[in-house]
């Protein structure tokens, strides 16, 4: 997917040594589909050359505000002003602490905090991405600094904790370069779940037969985990229940790993009390083991299997859906339903018996541990088809869709 496709960003480098998460930023935003002009301070000429940013941009950098090339097709030689009219965003990475301080106090005396100076407000956004020693981060001054930036109307980003250049460890890293890239995406995506606390569940459960076999299914939890991303771009408070798959975590979503069916019960009630939306995309198992046995079951070679006797799991999605907060429209409840054959008819049955809005069916063989997806979504009007597509696509389609449907 082209996440930044038709836009054309400006990418600032100030002095650090984190100039060289910037040469693999800029190869990811033009792989995203953005066009990047780059302009560099004497200060990070220091640490990356021009060169190498021309080389992965494929356009020439600029470094003074007194190059008299044609900027932006314009030869008034004022690229302070034409480089900026241009962008879709400014975005600063590194920013140092000089280099935000500056900004701070309108003070510009390099094209790039010239640029920033003169760029339109309210039409080109500036994001800056802090990268400095922790001590400089945590300091004071620097903390008003960029709590001024903020309120001024600049997009300033969280910094990462680690290992440092200098040898110390601690926060002030600049983030890495497919944070960044998130953040950039994110930052264009429209909030339509702005103000909303999303819960979501994915992945399998397992259910334990012995201390080492156990029953569970084929979800990956790729959709659930997609989901989540979409809404946490869209601009929700995001939590996310997981069964045991290996995912990462999408940046910014809060997570909480479980095993079984009455693990993710027992989160989900609790988490579902201040939750506004409710996505259901976890393959809960539908049975259980009466008990598990506490050693491993053995063969003894006679032959005989043993009886192996199960009990249902609670129906999660139905308790929560009938809940006083469901009830009362401050909790929208979305289903998902993996099956074999025949959705229409069994996502149909199934949002009824759940008592959901929103059911989403799917076909589990044909989407299990896959990087793609078809949707069917059924309401009470009918039924629509999302043709398949990356399970990322589907998800913002879905969050598009879940938003559009929210009571007023």
């Amino acid at each position: 997917m082209n996440d930044l496709a038709g836009k054309h960003i400006v990418l600032g480098l100030s002095g650090g040594i984190a100039c060289y998460k910037a040469a693999e930023l800029c190869r990811a935003l033009i792989k995203q589909g953005a066009t990047v002009q780059v302009v560099m301070t004497e200060a990070a000429e220091q640490f990356i050359t021009p060169v190498t940013m021309q080389a992965l941009s494929g356009r020439p950098v600029f470094t003074s505000q007194w190059d008299a090339r044609t900027s932006a097709g314009i030869d008034n030689n004022m690229p302070h002003i034409n480089l900026s009219r241009e962008a879709d965003a400014i975005f600063v990475a590194p920013a140092s602490a000089d280099f935000m301080a500056k900004l701070l106090h309108g003070r510009a005396d390099d094209l790039l905090s010239l640029m920033c100076l003169a760029r339109p407000i309210d039409q080109v956004p500036l994001i800056l991405a802090p990268a400095m020693n922790r001590e400089m981060w945590a300091h004071p001054a620097t903390q008003r600094n960029v709590a001024q930036l903020r309120q001024d109307g600049a997009t300033v980003l969280d910094v990462g904790a680690g290992d440092q250049a200098c040898g110390e460890t601690g926060d002030g890293r600049m983030l890495e370069p497919d944070e960044l890239l998130y953040e950039l995406v994110r930052f264009f995506t429209p909030k339509v779940l702005a103000g909303q606390h999303v819960l979501i569940s994915a992945g399998p459960t397992f259910e334990a037969i012995d201390p080492v076999r156990g029953l569970t299914n084929l979800s990956s939890g790729k959709m659930g985990f997609a989901i989540a991303r979409a809404a946490h771009e869209a601009g929700a408070h995001v939590t996310l229940v997981a069964g045991p798959v290996s995912l990462p975590t999408p940046r910014g979503v809060g997570r909480i790993n479980v095993k079984s069916a009455l693990n993710m019960q027992k989160s989900l009630h609790v988490l579902s009390q201040n939750a506004t939306i409710f996505i259901s995309a976890a393959a809960v198992a539908d049975w259980r083991p009466a008990e598990a046995t506490d050693q491993k079951i053995k063969k003894d070679g006679s032959g005989a299997v043993p009886t192996l006797a199960f009990v249902e799991n609670p129906d999660i999605l139905a308790d929560i859906a009938s809940s006083p907060r469901a009830r009362e429209h401050k909790l929208y409840c979305v289903g998902f339903a993996a099956e074999s054959h025949d959705l229409l008819a069994h996502a149909q049955a199934k949002r009824e018996r759940k008592g959901v809005p929103l059911l989403v069916g799917n076909i589990g063989p044909d989407t299990f541990g896959q990087d793609d997806n078809a949707l069917l979504l059924v309401d009470e009007q009918g039924a629509t088809e999302l043709p398949r597509a990356p399970k990322l696509a589907l998800a913002r389609q879905l969050v598009a869709e879940i938003a559009r449907r929210l009571p007023a």
